[in-house]
């Protein structure tokens, strides 16, 4: 049994990730910031806790995360807001990969998206820019960070039914699943070897536990 702390709890990855560790015997906390979606989140079998980590320094994210033995962060501003995307996904993401490290709490699993890197590519123009360029400084900060990190590069998300396959030799544009990205975070976390691994998929025709062997 592992206890993980979920990061984004209500977000459509972490409401599928929370039952598959449940299932398996984790301890869950799914951390999230609207007190309206306790009940949706407690249905998933984890402990919701309610915290806004927009607002929170290093040091209250780490009581979050104290006395855990793994985080997955899967939070995210939503896109809109520049200023607030920067808040999130770059400074908040960053604030809890140094609580984790201060709690010493070494694992940690980050969703991120296929193509993120700081020569993303993406113009100033574009309503994606303030994402990409965030994605990447957090991602960066956590290859740099000294913690037993694996990044999960998804493609474009959809409401699918889960597959169970997947594609990390050539994922083309990346289209997948939320459900199935959710199993692929669960997968990793039981598997030492995806440690200090950027992982680029999408759906394909390889089982989730062989394309994550494969890769390895």
């Amino acid at each position: 049994m592992s206890r993980v702390l979920v990061i984004g709890g209500h977000g459509k990855i972490a409401l599928r990730l929370a039952p598959l560790l449940v299932a398996r015997g984790d301890d869950v906390t799914s951390v999230f910031r609207n007190p309206d979606h306790e009940a949706e989140v407690a249905a998933t079998g984890a402990t919701p806790r309610v915290a806004d980590v927009e607002q929170l320094d290093t040091a209250g994210i780490g009581e979050l995360v104290r006395g855990h033995d793994a985080v997955v962060w899967s939070a995210g501003a939503g896109g809109g807001n520049p200023a607030r995307t920067y808040a999130v996904d770059r400074d908040a993401a960053v604030r809890s990969m140094d609580a984790a490290r201060a709690e010493g709490v070494t694992r940690y699993v980050m969703v991120s998206y296929l193509g993120a890197r700081p020569d993303h590519g993406v113009p100033e123009d574009s309503s994606f820019f303030a994402y990409a360029e965030a994605k990447a400084a957090a991602d960066e900060h956590l290859r740099a960070s000294g913690l037993d990190w694996t990044i999960l590069g998804p493609g474009p998300l959809t409401l699918d039914e889960p597959t169970g396959l997947i594609e990390v030799a050539d994922p083309g544009e990346g289209r997948v699943t939320r459900a199935d990205v959710a199993a692929v975070a669960a997968a990793v976390l039981a598997d030492d070897r995806t440690i200090g691994r950027t992982i680029a998929f999408g759906n394909g025709s390889t089982p989730i536990a062989e394309a994550l062997a494969q890769s390895d």
